[in-house]
């Protein structure tokens, strides 16, 4: 089979379809990276009330990306959005040390939930563009992340709003969910 051939098969295989999940606390930057991934204007972002959907398309998939508010209030109905999910993007704001607890506890809730289980999970360490930012590594090592044992997971440093890091992670997302899917 020549390279004619594979690339005509390839381009004639229906892109598969990935439902994306994208939770955090409020303020942590899920609608700018959102937005980001989108090629989409992130001058003005103002905070979620309820949810966004965008489809972006990424090596081969369709990424249904579900952007769910953060704020105290909306998180109980985050569990409205478990089903189907491929992959949950978890978005940390690196310079709100004061909430890395908070953050902590709603990560643990999520990867407790029945309907995630064995869900990828990539954390984005956002805002590293800023002085304040903790490291990715101190954020993993803060929240216990290497004591998951149920999923592949990876944390990623970030900037949703200089785009430094973002395509690492989503190539991460590609690659886990070709997996999750075989």
């Amino acid at each position: 089979m020549g390279l004619l051939s594979i690339l005509r098969k390839l381009k004639s295989a229906p892109e598969e379809e990935v439902r994306i999940l994208l939770l955090g606390l409020d303020n942590g930057g899920k609608t700018t990276l959102l937005k980001h991934l989108a090629s989409e204007d992130i001058t003005h972002i103002t905070p979620t009330q309820g949810f966004n959907i965008k489809c972006v398309q990424s090596k081969g998939f369709k990424l249904n990306v579900w952007d769910i508010g953060g704020q105290r209030k909306i998180r109980p109905y985050w569990r409205n959005y478990f089903e189907n999910t491929d992959v949950l993007i978890y978005v940390i704001d690196s310079a709100d040390r004061k909430r890395f607890e908070e953050t902590g506890e709603e990560l643990a809730e999520l990867l407790d939930e029945e309907k995630l289980s064995g869900v990828p999970v990539l954390i984005f360490a956002n805002k590293q563009d800023l002085l304040t930012a903790a490291p990715a590594s101190d954020i993993a090592e803060g929240l216990n992340l290497h004591t998951i044992r149920d999923r592949v997971w990876q944390i990623q440093a970030c900037s949703a709003f200089t785009g430094e890091g973002v395509q690492d992670g989503m190539n991460w997302v590609c690659k886990n969910v070709t997996a999750k899917k075989k």
